[in-house]
């Protein structure tokens, strides 16, 4: 990215954000305005890709709703991004979980999820 344009975006940059990865699962809490009222959805999901830096940096969440599965892109530093909830946490071993696109029923949503150990 130029100098400027990190220079000049680095104030809009979020810092409250908790530190997510691909194959977590998590709660996205957005702002909905509606006429004049605004009020707050949550999006839940596995994140299935995360892309770009900076300021054009973007995560893919993916569920299944009514037996359909439902993807949405999120700008991570969005203003409309009330707040992001991590629920699990997963041991994944690649950079984007395409392949969970094609699975159907719990397969979908099944990642390897995060033992912990006794030693810290």
């Amino acid at each position: 990215m130029k100098a400027i344009v990190k220079e000049i975006t680095q104030d809009q940059l979020k810092t409250d954000l908790p530190p997510f990865k691909v194959g977590d699962g998590v709660r996205v809490h957005t702002k909905v305005r509606e006429g004049e009222k605004e009020r707050i959805q949550i999006f839940s999901g596995i994140v299935i890709a995360r892309k770009g830096s900076g300021i054009q940096e973007t995560f893919t969440v993916r569920r299944i709703s009514y037996g359909e599965g439902v993807e949405r892109v999120f700008p991570v530093h969005s203003p409309l991004i009330d707040k992001i909830e991590v629920d699990r946490e997963s041991e994944t071993m690649r950079a984007r979980l395409y392949y969970l696109r094609d699975r159907v029923g719990k397969k979908a949503v099944q990642v390897k999820e995060k033992r912990y150990s006794g030693k810290a």
